[in-house]
């Protein structure tokens, strides 16, 4: 009786372990709600059973694994089932979220349903029901449209400055600033420091302009992306445009350091994880000899349901030369740095043209000339790349134009134009600063004054002296840019 018993206890405890370790594997592969369908099994010989709780009375007539092979394969296919419907259900919402996209896009251009309709060769009753219900849209579908608002937008792509970089053969910081920038050099802050060797700093917002005691440096002027932005709103100001702004530089024997060209995508023309992927397959006919392809924005898989979706950047040369593109998702760019939802982004994607030294030169020296930004622009990007499908039988040299890119050089769209995105100067830098590295601990100390009857942040603020530099900022922030700026009146 006693052997008997201590028999039944080793196959109880055995057969415990044996599930536990069961329950393991399947919670590797399985959904919560999985494990606890697949913990509890069927009922065996009348009881009842469930992984991980001992077996009953009524089961130790046989083994008590002798059902698990087929019990691990029913919840693995119960897995597999569950994976599927869940990758369904996905490829719907990306579906009727693609179809949600396109109507944001057509509405903010101002296209009517019956003109994207017709001009798709769908029926406007279709396409009304497609955008109403958000209805799944095929891939054949969604070229069409894709192709019809391309067609119908007045501007698909726009080309922007978005760095510029000038050295001028001068020591006279005050010529260039007041009669070649056209600036007021009384608004702008000095600052005792440089980049690139320059020791000393003259800035107004984003526009800088760096001095050195050396005569071969010169006098720098330096616009990155927000500094462009502002420096147009200080031509049109002037009533003045970039070409006049560049010849006149021109005139001064200026050399051109650095010239980026930005091709903004405002449609979703470029597919840039399919021209990622044509590179990889070697579809890719260019100059260049290198490229680099990454997935950027961590912070977006936080915000989009899709991971898988995050920014898309390709370099193609190297970042090292005088000649180089950049093409990203700026969309995206634009989700991870300010929150702006997909659908309401103004541009999609960007394609740069980073330019130094002579090829800088030439660029300008040509878009000055002949003012075809789509001539410059192109004349660049047909040069040096183009995607092409494969097609067996031939020569890589004779295989077909990808028609994304023959669409995005010229094919069935507009003609693109220099254009310009003027912004006022604002303080975001620094109150992102006061923001992040400040304020707590101000708040901190003001609680504490506050509980404790004293006035330590008054006393240090009553107590604190501006700078020349606050107060030319002050200065900046009270005038409008007309106060600022030199006209022909006042030169």
């Amino acid at each position: 009786m006693g052997v008997r018993i201590i028999w039944r206890c080793f196959f109880e405890i055995k057969y415990v372990h044996a599930k536990r370790a069961e329950e393991r594997t399947l919670r590797v592969f399985l959904c919560p709600r999985a494990v606890r369908a697949a913990a509890c099994s069927a009922k065996a010989d009348g009881t009842e059973r469930c992984i991980g709780r001992g077996v009953s009375r009524a089961q130790t007539s046989e083994p008590p694994v002798s059902n698990r092979g087929v019990q691990i394969g029913q919840d693995r296919q119960t897995a597999q089932n569950f994976e599927q419907n869940q990758s369904e259900t996905e490829v719907k919402l990306q579906n009727k979220t693609w179809i949600m996209e396109f109507r944001a896009k057509r509405m903010q251009i101002g296209i009517s349903e019956q003109d994207m309709a017709l001009e798709a060769g769908l029926t406007p009753e279709y396409y009304r029901r497609l955008e109403q219900e958000n209805q799944s849209v095929s891939q054949k579908v969604r070229k069409r449209l894709k192709d019809a608002l391309i067609r119908l937008h007045p501007e698909p792509l726009t080309l922007l400055f978005d760095y510029v970089r000038i050295r001028f053969p001068t020591m006279d910081v005050k010529h260039i600033i007041e009669d070649v920038l056209r600036l007021k050099m009384k608004y702008l802050v000095q600052e005792p420091r440089g980049m690139y060797g320059y020791t000393s700093t003259y800035r107004i917002g984003d526009v800088m302009v760096l001095t050195s005691p050396l005569e071969e440096m010169g006098v720098l002027l330096e616009l990155r992306g927000k500094g462009c932005r502002q420096f147009e709103a200080y031509l049109d100001g002037q009533k003045r445009t970039w070409y006049e702004f560049f010849r006149k530089c021109m005139k001064e024997r200026a050399v051109f350091k650095r010239v980026d060209l930005a091709v903004n995508d405002l449609v979703g023309m470029l597919d840039i994880p399919l021209l990622i992927s044509k590179c990889r397959k070697e579809e890719c006919v260019s100059v260049f000899r290198s490229f680099r392809a990454f997935r950027s924005g961590g912070l977006v898989s936080r915000q989009e349901q899709d991971s898988a979706h995050m920014g898309a950047t390709l370099y193609i040369g190297s970042m090292q030369s005088d000649l180089y593109f950049c093409l990203y998702e700026k969309a995206y760019e634009q989700l991870v740095k300010n929150g702006t939802p997909l659908e309401q982004a103004d541009i999609q994607n960007r394609f740069e043209i980073r330019l130094k030294n002579e090829r800088a030169d030439n660029a300008v020296y040509d878009l000055v000339s002949n003012e075809n930004p789509e001539q410059t622009a192109f004349g660049i990007i047909n040069r040096y790349v183009r995607f092409v499908d494969k097609e067996s039988g031939t020569s890589r040299e004779e295989w077909p134009l990808n028609p994304v890119w023959e669409t995005f050089i010229g094919k069935h769209r507009n003609t693109l134009k220099l254009t310009t995105a003027p912004e006022p100067y604002t303080l975001e830098r620094t109150l992102n600063w006061f923001s992040h590295q400040v304020a707590p601990t101000a708040k901190m100390l003001m609680l504490i004054d506050e509980k404790c009857g004293t006035s330590h942040v008054k006393d240090i603020l009553d107590n604190t002296e501006l700078r020349d530099k606050h107060r030319k900022i002050i200065q900046q922030k009270m005038r409008t840019v007309n106060e600022m700026i030199k006209t022909e009146e006042n030169l």
